[in-house]
């Protein structure tokens, strides 16, 4: 059987109100609307237990190996930037990332995890534009000034 979407909160307030429409007569096929096993399930739950037996429980499984102050103590490291940790550029990378992890929380997180705890952080893959190393802003500048506005006004012509 698939879990149901949404969270946790959500999940627990869907059974709360199915026990309250049970509780005004209504049957568990109208409260369900589509499966009553369901409701007939949680009804069980409720009586045999009560209020807990329709809580919301933890969700199984292993616990992150870097928690949510490790996190955000990694968000903060993130942010000052690659340089500030260390690295000759200022580029992020998931080797980078999982290195100073390593360094700074002693946890081991694989590279390709890297890219899903970053997502869950709130940050995306970015890639610097590659500019000339021959780049010369002030004669970039100097141009956009005075070449840009001619040239722009003979195309329109």
């Amino acid at each position: 059987m698939m879990r149901p979407c949404g969270s946790p909160k959500v999940l627990e307030q869907r059974r709360h109100r199915s026990i309250a429409l049970l509780k005004e007569g209504y049957t568990p096929v109208e409260v369900a609307r589509r499966d009553r096993r369901s409701v007939r399930r949680w009804n069980a739950a409720y009586r045999k237990q009560g209020e807990v037996g329709i809580q919301a429980r933890p969700t199984p499984g292993r616990p992150p190996a870097l928690d949510a102050k490790g996190k955000k103590r990694l968000e903060k490291i993130l942010l000052k930037g690659a340089k500030a940790a260390g690295f000759a550029t200022d580029l992020w990378t998931c080797p980078r990332v999982a290195q100073v992890i390593w360094d700074r929380f002693e946890v081991d997180y694989h590279v390709d995890h890297i890219g899903r705890l970053l997502h869950g952080l709130g940050f995306s893959p970015q890639k610097p534009t590659r500019r000339a190393i021959e780049r010369d802003e002030d004669e970039i500048q100097r141009w956009v000034k005075e070449d840009w506005p001619r040239v722009k006004k003979t195309l329109r012509a």
